[in-house]
């Protein structure tokens, strides 16, 4: 990658984030050739080899950075619909055809988003291709029709109309269509090779393994007895031992594992190719390969095995000097791309860290080859026929109803029923819900519903966590951009800088109207659009002066005082984008109306922050920007985003997104050139994020519920080659985001009330986070957004009371919230910012050289009898031990308890005896700003005005309520369970 013109600053280095895209670290494919003993060729295939190298020349540490991304691809809990939200709940089923007479079948329900008081529609549209998948807001204002839906699925022709299908037991053939996406259990391959094998005949024909490979059947999984087995049996025999006494069994994340283990499957004497073994094995998707040997022994291949079925093989090397397991992926060539990638070098010392990344990348395995068009294909005639013989079962019985509910159908999705029919209606919904909780009890206890291990969720620390920045934040967030630690806010009541811990200083009063900013650290600038009409300009500000501005508190600056800040000819801009990658200069394009002003500034290595810092402060460095070209657009802009040639030279562009389209424009010469044509009748753009992989620019083009990857190649004659490529890509959203951040290897999608994880080179579902009223605020470099928070008012009500009012039962059809998130009795809502890491999602620690303009203050508590508490400094520069002992210091404070032993309460001892595992997820835990995990009875959280208590102990409760709420020296954020993120 060519080398950034900002520094490290974490406000710039965006290298990290978007610059490291590569599908290198995700395998190279190759031809793979097998030889007998004689070197004859036997077999040749085309593999994908996934070693852990990535060929490339990285400033991380191997191994290090990849190990935040081990997480399930398309987890069930996310992506089974139908049975989490429609099972067991009143909701519509359609049933109609398109415009091909192709029938299809549609599923809504009006849903409490994990009881988080987001009510949304859930919308499944089952088609012969599968199924597409949407949330919609809800509105209690305006109901929502079939055909609205419909349209927003891009299903605008019908050749017959939708008609509603009343009958309970179609829950039962939905449930079927949705287990058409595979099964929630698995069965893997297990095959032992001993040194020097090269024929799967020598392997299959192992009678038994050796002490390294019975300790890696153990930490894969339990011993279990065949005869009688009553769990996932993955076709092996449970009743008459014909494929073995025993096998290996796990269940991990919810999904039951069965091996088929080649030295415990059935072995001949007389068939030397072991047809009984190869008949299980060589019928699995998936195959773990433990090979004996050294290292530099002749390795395994795929092509030793004959088998047209496996699609993945993980190689397993134990080396007993170091006690590590080595890994090696192969996947056939069809395969998509799939996670986690391997670290460099992919050697795992720590055991249970080994099991659970091989779990995880073989369930992942096995999700992505059911995408290749062997099994799509087979999936898709299965599809298309249970549809077929549904809608010829149904369209019959339908035609002979015609009362007033069917024709309902035609309107709207949860009306209000005439009071004739009333009571009938409710009995017919009594019952649909009946059959619907039987049918997903009976399915669950069958194991054909993964479980919900909440414990899981609460022992692993996943890197999207947020971590409280602000609390109770009253202002309404126009812009924002950080700056060192801090972050500079654009408000309703003006420029304001806001830290962690520290009260907001006022930069700029509320006649400057900031719309649009970029703190550049690196060359002391601050650029912002002022937006007001025809009067909109673009200014540019030295940071130095504003800090000095702050320190010295001489003035807080209005519109008037920035006469000097106005670039010239920028009069009426309503957009601007600057360069954020490579080149040896800032660039930015702004938009006045359909014109492009170019200008520039050259990066001078001397204008740095020192440098600048000499300056007189009331010097404006508009005179260092120079004005280059204007180009004309047909249309004026929605989006834009500056896209970097490989030589900087004449090959820059900017990507425009207006009307139906999304367009290249080589700034050089003004040309433009179609890139994207959405084929929609309504078009919401959402963002054009250019990404570079290998050095070569891609674009992520975002609009409506699509993604879509376009690789960008440089320019061929003056003109770029935009063409179909293998390395594009496209994938839905569930939710129509109003922001997409890329943060690799994540890409995150805000909309008003969740954040949808993917990741970026498959476009996978990893998590979707609820997050009431969620606002996207800044995400250069950390991510800080800010949601609403409902806080009970009442200090003596109990948990059960708080978790009661706090979820609410889904919303039927005659009982639907009258708003989104209602401020109940005792309750407060508030409103706060929070920040997640870039570190942490990107998977490594990134320097940050710069301080917060805001000098650290020391604070001063006092408890209630009168202790001076131990200065707390707010900078992020302290350790960790640091901050646990501020921590321990301060609570003995709280407690009143400074120079005297803190004595075990009844219930603390209880606790300490009770497992982590065992911890009830409704009670939460909490973990400090030092990433140390705290129990929910020994802390709560504090926010400024803000009194949150998760403890039970009515003692802890009474020293708390004594002290003050600003005496805590930093916030405990709760971990949110399985797909929550608790703002509480």
């Amino acid at each position: 990658l060519m080398k950034c013109f900002y520094s490290s600053s974490v406000s710039e280095d965006l290298g990290c984030r978007r610059g490291e895209f590569s599908r290198k670290h995700y395998g190279s494919v190759e031809l793979l050739i097998s030889s007998d003993a004689d070197g004859a060729i036997q077999r040749a295939g085309r593999f994908r080899v996934e070693n852990g190298s990535s060929g490339e020349n990285t400033d991380y540490t191997p191994g290090t950075w990849h190990r935040t991304d081990v997480h399930l691809e398309n987890p069930e809990c996310h992506t089974r619909w139908y049975f989490k939200y429609f099972l067991g709940k009143v909701h519509q089923n359609y049933i109609g055809t398109d415009a091909e007479k192709n029938p299809f079948f549609l599923s809504v329900v009006l849903s409490d988003q994990n009881n988080q008081r987001v009510p949304q529609y859930h919308s499944i549209l089952w088609r012969k291709t599968g199924t597409q998948k949407i949330c919609l807001p809800y509105s209690p204002t305006k109901t929502l029709s079939v055909k609205s839906i419909l349209s927003a699925m891009s299903l605008d022709k019908f050749e017959k109309s939708p008609r509603e299908i009343f009958h309970p037991e179609i829950q039962k053939d939905l449930l079927v269509l949705e287990e058409q996406e595979g099964s929630v259990n698995f069965k893997f391959g297990v095959l032992y090779a001993k040194d020097g094998q090269l024929t799967d005949d020598e392997m299959f024909s192992n009678e038994t393994g050796s002490e390294s490979f019975q300790r890696f059947l153990h930490l894969l999984g339990d011993t279990i007895t065949l005869k009688g087995w009553t769990g996932y049996r993955g076709g092996l025999d449970t009743k008459n031992d014909t494929t073995g006494t025993c096998s290996i069994y796990t269940v991990f994340q919810g999904h039951e594992i069965m091996f088929h283990v080649s030295t415990m499957l059935p072995y001949s004497r007389e068939n030397k190719q072991q047809v009984e073994r190869k008949r299980h094995i060589g019928n699995d998707i998936v195959t773990i390969v433990f090979q004996e040997g050294e290292e530099s022994s002749p390795a395994f291949k795929p092509s030793m095995i004959r088998s047209h079925f496996t699609h993945i093989f993980a190689l397993v090397r134990y080396n007993k000097q170091n006690d590590s397991y080595r890994l090696k992926i192969f996947s056939e060539e069809s395969v998509p791309l799939f996670g986690p990638p391997l670290p460099s070098p992919p050697v795992f010392t720590n055991h249970q860290e080994f099991r659970d990344f091989v779990l995880v990348k073989l369930i992942n395995g096995e999700k992505a080859t059911l995408e290749t068009p062997t099994f799509s294909q087979k999936r898709q005639r299965t599809l298309d026929m249970l549809i077929r013989s549904l809608y010829q079962d149904l369209m019959p019985d339908l035609h002979k109803v015609n009362n007033m509910l069917n024709r309902r159908s035609f309107s709207d999705v949860l009306p209000e029923s005439p009071k004739s029919t009333r009571k009938k209606e409710e009995a017919r919904q009594a019952e649909f819900v009946r059959l619907g909780q039987a049918l997903k009890l009976k399915t669950t206890v069958k194991g054909d519903a993964t479980a919900n291990l909440a414990t899981t969720s609460f022992c692993k620390k996943e890197p999207w966590e947020s971590q409280s920045f602000c609390s109770n934040f009253p202002h309404e967030v126009v812009c924002a951009d950080s700056w060192g630690q801090s972050l500079l806010v654009s408000t309703d009541a003006g420029i304001l800088l806001v830290d962690d811990g520290q009260p907001s200083v006022q930069v700029f009063d509320k006649t400057l109207q900031i719309k649009q900013m970029h703190v550049l650290e690196a060359l002391d600038l601050l650029i912002a659009r002022t937006d007001k009409g025809k009067d909109s300009r673009l200014l540019v500000f030295r940071l130095s002066a504003v800090q000095k501005d702050i320190e010295t508190k001489q003035m807080i600056r209005s519109k008037y005082d920035c006469r000097e800040n106005k670039l010239e000819r920028t009069k009426g801009c309503h957009l601007y984008a600057i360069n954020t990658h490579h080149g040896s200069e800032l660039r930015i394009v702004v938009a006045i109306r359909n014109k492009l002003l170019l200008v520039t500034k050259k990066y001078n290595p001397r204008n740095s922050l020192t440098s600048s810092s000499l300056l007189s402060s009331s010097e404006s460095p508009v005179e260092e920007f120079q004005y280059i070209r204007e180009i004309c657009l047909s249309d004026p802009p929605v989006i834009m985003t500056l896209v970097d040639g490989p030589t900087g030279d004449s090959d820059n562009m900017i990507c425009v997104a207006y009307r139906h389209q999304f367009d290249l424009v080589n700034e050089s010469t003004g040309e433009s050139y179609r890139l994207h044509h959405v084929e929609t009748n309504k078009v919401n753009f959402v963002a054009a994020i250019d990404v570079y992989e290998d050095g070569e620019a891609g674009l992520l083009l975002c609009y409506n519920y699509v993604c879509q990857y376009r690789k960008v190649y440089p320019f061929n004659g003056g003109s770029p080659l935009i063409q179909p490529s293998a390395y594009d890509f496209h994938f839905s959203w569930n939710q129509v985001p109003y922001a997409v951040v890329c943060a690799f290897p994540y890409i995150l999608a805000f909309t008003t009330d969740s954040i949808e994880i993917r990741l970026v080179v498959n476009g996978n579902l990893v998590h979707t986070a609820v997050v009431p009223e969620l606002q996207l605020v800044a995400s250069r470099s950390d991510i800080y957004f800010k949601a609403t928070t409902a806080v009970s008012g009442s200090s003596d009500s109990s948990s059960k009371e708080m978790s009661s009012r706090s979820s609410p039962q889904t919303p039927t059809a005659y009982e639907m919230p009258e708003r989104p998130l209602s401020s109940l009795e005792g309750e407060v809502l508030c409103k706060n910012l929070y920040k997640i890491p870039l570190s942490n999602l990107v998977g490594r620690s990134i320097e940050r050289p710069l301080k917060s303009p805001l000098a650290p203050k020391v604070i001063t508590t006092t408890t209630s009898s009168g202790i001076a508490s131990l200065p707390v400094t707010h900078s992020l520069s302290l350790s960790r031990m640091e901050i646990k002992e501020i921590a321990s210091r301060t609570r003995k404070e709280l407690l009143g308890l400074l120079d005297e032993p803190i004595p075990k309460t009844e219930s603390a001892q209880k606790q300490k005896k009770v497992p982590r595992r065992q911890s009830d997820p409704k009670q939460g835990a909490v973990r400090s700003t030092s990433s140390d995990r705290i129990t929910s009875s020994s802390f709560e959280s504090y926010s400024e005005g803000c009194h949150l208590s998760t403890s039970s102990d009515p003692d802890t409760l009474a020293n708390r309520e004594e002290s003050s709420p600003s005496s805590y020296p930093f916030q405990l954020i709760s971990l949110y369970d399985e797909d929550i993120i608790d703002l509480k």
